[in-house]
């Protein structure tokens, strides 16, 4: 009987073990962790690396004012390393998509909104790709890889 009573107590503090140490992390949506004030840490342009964050020699040290700030539900404010400052709305309508649109000013050659592809997305850190060449920086893809100060 006492044998019978320690097994029975023993499956249950393993059961109960298990359905504790078993609970599911909650998955934070795409829009909900991109939800932020983002920095340049690092731009290529078609490859080939033009701003590095502390980088003595950048091409383009402009890109220290690049902003992205996605902070509000909905409302998005985007500054280019040229300086020149967008607001728009901005959405996550895929797991691996950024839309900034309605964009005013309208950015060189943009209609109003600019598509990029999450590529790389943690707490910190984003890695942005442009769907379309920028204009602004003579046709090139850019990828841009921003952090959360």
């Amino acid at each position: 009987m006492k044998k019978t009573y320690l097994s029975a107590l023993f499956c249950l503090l393993a059961l109960t073990t298990l359905f504790i140490g078993c609970k599911k992390t909650p998955v934070v949506p795409v829009s909900d962790k991109i939800a932020k004030a983002w920095t340049a840490r690092k731009v290529d342009e078609n490859s080939t690396t033009v701003y590095t964050k502390g980088g003595a020699n950048n091409v383009r040290p402009g890109y220290s004012n690049f902003r992205l700030d996605l902070s509000s539900k909905t409302s998005a404010t985007y500054v280019e390393w040229d300086g020149n400052r967008f607001t728009g709305t901005w959405s996550v309508p895929t797991d691996t998509k950024l839309v900034l649109s309605g964009l005013t000013p309208q950015p060189t050659g943009s209609n109003g909104t600019i598509e990029f592809t999450i590529t790389n997305l943690s707490d910190s850190e984003v890695v942005l790709t442009r769907t379309a060449a920028s204009q602004k920086t003579g046709g090139t893809v850019n990828v841009y890889t921003l952090t959360n100060p």
